[in-house]
């Protein structure tokens, strides 16, 4: 679910399961489309899958690593992956966007998807991949002890 908190920004929400066409376009949740619409950035993201961002969001990460110190290796390493691999894409009028090769490549994309609300940013994982990743993680999520944000949670 989308919902602009405390005009923050997006709030992306869910998990959604579309696939991938013959010609590697995939079909955005419905209920992201309007927030989406004006056009978005897909890159690489840890895990290898995808991330993606609303425009105004990106912009907002973009100017945080451009003042970060160029001095800084595990800045440059990050900003090289990042941008490098940086798609700006514009929503058809049917909703779908298209996935560079090199992108499907890189998460494993093949068919069947996964598109999960992690924030301020979707994410796009294959299938196979999301839900190994999910059975991995779900006994430490239900085992943490230790306050993942001291005070909030």
């Amino acid at each position: 679910m989308f919902r602009k908190v405390r005009e923050v920004g997006p709030v992306f929400l869910g998990t959604h399961q579309p696939r991938l066409d013959d010609k590697g376009r995939l079909f955005l949740p419905a209920k992201y489309r309007e927030e989406l619409a004006e056009g978005l950035v897909i890159t690489k993201g840890q895990e290898r899958c995808l991330y993606v961002f609303p425009v105004e969001e990106f912009q907002r990460l973009t100017d945080a690593l451009r003042t970060a110190p160029v001095t800084a290796k595990a800045v440059r390493d990050y900003s090289r992956v990042f941008f490098a691999s940086a798609s700006d894409e514009t929503p058809d009028k049917q909703g779908r966007i298209t996935i560079p090769p090199s992108l499907r490549q890189y998460a494993g994309l093949e068919r069947d998807c996964v598109v999960i609300g992690a924030n301020t940013r979707l994410e796009i994982w294959d299938a196979r991949a999301w839900e190994t990743y999910l059975a991995e993680q779900e006994p430490a999520f239900a085992d943490l002890s230790e306050e993942v944000l001291p005070g909030v949670l």
